[in-house]
């Protein structure tokens, strides 16, 4: 019979993520912003707002992280919740500043805005990352981990802004912020154990995930089929799709765990 691998050691976990991220900025050129990338598919102005569809598209976001929220502090006692409430809480938090920062960012779309569009996303990615690691990992140091990470992910940002303004524009760093928990976080699916969490809901999440950064790629070839919907819209909504499959697959480990007590 076949038995999930024992728990890594989470010092050993994290000096190994350093050790990637480390390679992997070192191997990586440095990366510049796109400017094309603020040029995107749908520019239609409705109701005086420019950017119409891709500013309103961000309302899932919101209306998510603040249910999430609202969640966290109902079932704050609850042991799931209560082992790891603050990563939980500014997790939700994080998805309800992305849909703030995200619509801001489309009203006018440059690297000025765009610093608040990945702000709050790093945030959201990183407290995520430390839900994972704990669930996977005999981690004991939890608000350790969730600041570590926090600020790892919040100085991603701030230096491609500081490259950005001194003309030497680098997302190394921001890149491997949002990519590398992509890829560690379904091995860590595969081989490991979850304490309580359901993995289903997390590897429909990562899939809503792929899923929206391609439909992001596909902007222009999207409109240009649907016309209705550009590919960047539909980014919005598959990727709020994910922290909504996240906050049912809580409420499902929560029934779950509830019921066997």
């Amino acid at each position: 019979m076949k038995t999930k691998k024992s728990k890594p050691e989470t010092s050993q976990l994290l000096i190994l993520l350093l050790l990637l991220a480390s390679i992997l900025f070192c191997l990586l050129p440095r990366i510049p912003q796109d400017q094309t990338y603020h040029h995107f598919a749908d520019s239609a102005t409705l109701y005086n707002l420019p950017n119409f569809r891709n500013v309103v598209s961000n309302l899932p976001f919101l209306l998510i992280g603040i249910t999430g929220i609202l969640y966290v502090l109902l079932k704050r006692q609850h042991p799931l919740i209560k082992s790891q409430t603050p990563n939980y809480f500014v997790f939700f938090i994080g998805i309800t500043l992305t849909g703030i920062g995200s619509a801001y960012y489309h009203t006018t779309p440059d690297n000025s805005t765009l610093v608040w569009d990945r702000l709050p996303m790093t945030i959201s990615f990183m407290s995520f990352f430390s839900i994972i690691i704990i669930e996977y990992t005999e981690f004991s140091k939890k608000a350790s981990l969730l600041i570590t990470l926090l600020s790892i992910g919040i100085l991603s940002v701030l230096y491609w802004c500081y490259t950005e303004y001194n003309g030497q524009g680098d997302l190394r760093l921001y890149i491997i912020v949002q990519f590398l928990p992509m890829i560690i976080i379904p091995v860590m699916l595969s081989v490991f154990k979850a304490n309580r969490l359901t993995k289903t809901h997390l590897w429909i999440m990562l899939l809503l995930y792929a899923a929206s950064k391609i439909s992001e790629r596909l902007d222009h070839s999207i409109f240009d089929s649907l016309s209705f919907i550009s590919g960047h819209t539909l980014k919005h909504l598959l990727a709020a799709a994910a922290p909504l499959t996240f906050l049912i697959g809580i409420a499902k480990s929560l029934n779950k765990n509830s019921g066997q007590k």
